[in-house]
């Protein structure tokens, strides 16, 4: 089943989101929303389309709800299928530099730094680097805590792909070829920095298996799902399309 055309409002939205920058933030979810970052790193995802600003704040204007249900009533739906024949290496080997195509290729650093970087706090670098960080502090949006990272104790912070590279095999990307996967797996649209065990326990679980913990962000979190799945002309299932439509009901 094809995608249908995005809508009218979705595309007011984020033209107005270019119009602005992407360094902007929500102004719902700078702070004065639990579960945002209270110096706003935490940037709405209706102004954030290709991934480059920070975190995940959330939507709370009728607005910007609107928005997200005709995004997200727009993405084409299909059945999961096997896992037969997926491996994480047909994504390409993890967090590559060279992934054509997306924001931050190219630029010396490995994908998991970059991330790190974008979203991180009081960032420090390793001697002599411009690129490894060895510690910083990371707002959480799928808990809504801060962490206190630092490099020795690495898994303690995850890069999560919303869009699981497993869930997108069953979901078509078996028949990608080998770029289109691998700017999947780096492109920032489809990572966040988050809790390492929260990130683990979602394994590759799509919206209606598995949501955030913190319940404010949970809107955000199916609209950075449905955004990517948009880019990529990738389907969900019925199931987490429901799932995501009630996660951005009108309040």
């Amino acid at each position: 089943m094809a995608a249908r055309p995005v809508p009218p409002l979705l595309v007011v939205a984020l033209a107005a989101a270019l119009l602005v920058g992407c360094d902007v933030v929500d102004s719902a979810g700078s702070g004065d929303v639990d579960g945002a970052a209270p110096d706003g790193r935490a940037t709405s995802p209706l102004r954030n389309p290709d991934g480059t600003a920070p975190g995940l704040a959330p939507l709370t204007s009728d607005a910007d709800l609107a928005a997200a249900r005709e995004l997200i009533d727009g993405l084409a739906v299909k059945g999961r299928g096997p896992k037969t024949g997926y491996e994480r290496d047909k994504f390409g080997y993890a967090w590559m530099d060279s992934a054509d195509g997306v924001p931050f290729a190219g630029n010396g650093c490995d994908t998991r730094n970059d991330l790190l970087k974008r979203d991180g706090q009081d960032v420090e670098f390793k001697s002599g680097s411009d690129c490894v960080i060895v510690s910083m502090t990371l707002h959480d949006p799928y808990t809504g805590k801060d962490i206190a990272w630092k490099k020795k104790q690495a898994t303690a912070v995850q890069i999560d792909h919303l869009v699981p590279l497993s869930y997108s095999w069953q979901l078509g990307a078996a028949r990608w070829n080998e770029d289109k996967r691998k700017r999947l797996a780096n492109d920032p649209l489809n990572l966040l920095p988050v809790d390492g065990p929260t990130n683990s326990g979602k394994s590759d679980s799509g919206p209606a298996s598995w949501l955030p913990p913190n319940k404010p962000v949970r809107c955000a979190y199916v609209v950075r799902f449905a955004q990517v799945a948009a880019k990529y002309e990738l389907p969900v299932t019925g199931g987490d399309r429901k799932t995501m439509l009630t996660q951005c009901a009108a309040t």
